[in-house]
């Protein structure tokens, strides 16, 4: 999809399956399972929606799915499946991992950051190795020294081989990554998240990260028990949902599998999605 002279496209890493009460918080099962339904553990099937954009001559990614350093043992618990992984949509889309030159995390949980590597041998090391990797400070200090709460949710292997091959490139705040791609802080699923708001031909796209997951977390309460600030995520879902409906922002789901971006429509105060191609 072109916006002005900046184009993107949504790629896969596939599915991943996550336990329905953490994805929905508060929200009582026999709702959420009526647009998210559970197989017999519990487990909703997520997609893992990352962007591959180009701008002002560079080649980003946006997102790194799960990756592949996975435990025969954790591939069950996560059901993780043998769909299209990461690797082989950038094959698909002509781009190999020495050409991308940016790769953004809007977080550090595992399944935003897991092809930030992968093994060479016995060694752990960079999957991108001309790639900056780009992340918020307080997020990546949060990663090394998680809480007993959410240590579950990352895994040194993303982050670390990174550090040692000093191609971290910390931002605090909203930040201009290149013209027409610009990183917002979203604080809520974690301390430090950020969003990526993409610009040109006078149109917007805005990836919601885990602030909206799915289509199915528009609703204002439907937050997920993964949260560490969940009134924060609450804030900020008033603001930016009504912003992008009214300013004709195209929404992009990091989780959605059914829809990975749609239009977003204020009818009689709620919002309903509309799928849109993104081609």
């Amino acid at each position: 999809m072109h916006l002005g002279d900046l184009e993107f496209q949504i790629l896969t890493d596939g599915t991943i399956g996550l336990d329905g009460g953490a994805m929905f918080g508060i929200i009582p099962k026999p709702l959420w399972e009526k647009v998210s339904p559970a197989d017999a553990r519990n487990r909703v099937r997520l997609a893992m929606n990352c962007l591959l954009i180009r701008a002002a001559g560079k080649l980003i990614l946006v997102e790194s799915g799960a990756g592949d350093n996975w435990s025969a043992k954790e591939r069950e618990i996560y059901d993780l499946g043998a769909s299209q992984r990461l690797p082989q949509s950038l094959s698909a889309a002509g781009v190999r991992p020495a050409d991308i030159d940016f790769v953004v995390n809007t977080h550090l949980h595992f399944d935003h950051c897991g092809w930030n590597t992968r093994r060479e041998g016995d060694r752990i090391v960079p999957a991108f190795p001309n790639a900056r990797y780009v992340v918020q400070r307080g997020c990546y200090d949060h990663a090394k020294s998680p809480t007993e709460r959410d240590r579950v949710s990352f895994r040194d292997d993303t982050f670390l081989p990174i550090e040692a091959a000093g191609q971290w490139q910390f931002v605090e705040g909203d930040t201009e990554l290149v013209p027409g791609v610009e990183l917002i802080h979203m604080p809520g699923h974690t301390r430090d998240m950020q969003c990526v708001r993409l610009s040109g031909g006078g149109r917007d796209a805005l990836f919601f990260a885990d602030l909206v997951p799915t289509v199915a977390h528009l609703p204002l309460p439907w937050i997920m028990g993964f949260d560490l600030y969940p009134l924060t995520t609450l804030e900020l879902k008033k603001h930016w949902i009504p912003k992008v409906a009214r300013e004709g922002t195209l929404a992009l789901f990091a989780h959605d599998i059914a829809t990975p971006a749609a239009w977003l429509r204020e009818d009689n105060g709620h919002v309903r999605a509309e799928p849109a191609i993104v081609d």
